[in-house]
């Protein structure tokens, strides 16, 4: 059987976007495939091992770090001059026992990062995106060292900037054949052009260093090529997937009689602000619609005051970020959905949308654009045509029904497990060409 050993940040039920969700889905497809993933998060929460299927979880935070892999790791040069994770400089002197080579990194360790145990150190993650983030990548990237010594398997597989400084680590202690798997990238994040210069370098890194690189849509597969300069060669597409298609409306009372949804963070990236403006320009047409916006991020705060100087509070609704069951109460009860991003790799919430028999206007510019064709498709920027989109499908009975139709024909297709295929295939050929 072949085995992937599978780097990651997040994992439902703990989850803050669609990262998290393709992941799972990902190693289910894998499972169905029979093949056996081993897959490391910087720590789990709970509950984990249930959404995994027969993904065998691993805690980076519960790896035992031994004293040659930590020396290994910093003559390998993982240390970046902008990012200095543990200070080991002065600890590396000669004939030093390794009990007094742990009590040293412990007693001149700032953090609480660092846990001395015995005959190791294990380090603390938080898990998150918070403001030690960048140490925690590069510690992570440590453990990874550890982890591809103690497993075996076949390939490694890193999902987003933040596990490829662990899986270029992994394919140095270990040799195997590295693969990369691109959600997004910092300029899909930015949608302006003005990336972070430090998350750039990493995600080239990663880019560069990698046997293969998979992207989730033909624009993400683009940008890689103009802006990281990487050989469309190396580059394969796999567009996500959806398992669960959900019973038909009419199980969920409806609150208002016509209501539109929005789900995702509120950043530039999503373009929430273009969804306000087609909704200012849908209610001069129809009073009688309520539009919510499902998610946090920067430019919540800034939104809810433009909603309100627009004179719309009252038919807006700001709920905060949803996850679950939640998620999919909201879909049931909403009547179009409404995905204008400016920039965006695929949009697996628009997947779950049609999955909830929810009808699609989506922005041209995402990679769901790219299998969907049962959506009215718009450019973010064109509010009117976005408007004329929503207004038509909560007010032509015929129109919504054929999207309904084509959508829930396309999904039958679109699986988790058609897309793991692909990645199996993938595996195989690194595999073969490591060989």
């Amino acid at each position: 059987m072949m085995r992937v050993l599978m780097f990651g940040w997040e994992f439902p039920p703990h989850i803050t976007g669609g990262l998290g969700t393709a992941c799972r889905g990902i190693t289910r497809g894998l499972s169905q495939l029979e093949v056996e993933v081993i897959f490391v998060l910087p720590k789990l929460y709970g509950g984990e091992e249930h959404e995994g299927g027969m993904a065998s979880m691993v805690a980076a935070d519960s790896v035992r770090i031994n004293s040659n892999t930590i020396k290994d790791c910093m003559t390998a040069g993982l240390q970046t001059d902008d990012v200095r994770w543990v200070e080991v400089d002065s600890c590396l002197v000669p004939y030093q026992t390794e009990e007094e080579y742990y009590r040293t990194i412990a007693s001149q360790h700032t953090t609480s990062c660092l846990r001395v145990d015995g005959g190791g150190v294990t380090y603390g993650f938080e898990g998150g995106y918070g403001a030690d983030l960048y140490s925690e990548v590069y510690r992570y990237s440590m453990v990874a060292g550890q982890v591809a010594k103690d497993y075996d398997f076949d390939v490694i597989h890193c999902h987003d900037w933040l596990t490829y400084p662990a899986g270029i680590e992994a394919k140095r202690v270990s040799g195997k054949p590295l693969l990369v798997h691109v959600h997004a990238t910092e300029y899909d994040r930015s949608a302006t052009g003005s990336v972070n210069p430090r998350v750039y370098a990493i995600e080239k890194q990663g880019m560069d260093m990698a046997d293969g690189i998979v992207c989730v849509s033909q624009w993400t597969k683009n940008i890689l090529v103009e802006k990281y300069n990487q050989n469309p060669q190396k580059i394969s597409v796999v567009h996500n997937g959806i398992d669960n298609v959900f019973e038909a409306k009419g199980t969920t009372p409806k609150v208002y009689p016509k209501l539109v949804t929005f789900l995702g963070r509120i950043t530039h990236q999503k373009g929430p602000e273009y969804f306000v403006e087609a909704a200012a320009k849908v209610l001069k047409k129809d009073s009688d619609v309520h539009f919510v916006v499902a998610g946090s991020g920067d430019m919540l705060h800034s939104l809810i005051e433009r909603v309100a100087r627009m004179g719309l509070s009252s038919r807006f609704h700001f709920t905060g970020f949803l996850k679950g069951a939640v998620v999919q109460r909201l879909l049931k009860i909403s009547d179009v959905y409404v995905m204008p991003s400016v920039s965006e790799p695929f949009g697996i919430s628009a997947l779950e949308a049609a999955g909830c028999h929810v009808p699609l206007v989506i922005s041209r510019q995402s990679g769901v654009s790219e299998v969907v064709d049962n959506a009215l498709k718009v450019d973010y920027w064109d509010t009117d045509a976005m408007a004329n989109s929503i207004y038509a499908l909560l007010n032509y009975s015929g129109l919504k029904k054929s999207i309904l139709k084509g959508s829930s024909d396309e999904l039958r297709l679109l699986t988790w497990k058609a897309a793991c295929q692909k990645l199996k295939n993938l595996y195989s050929q690194l595999i073969i060409d490591e060989k």
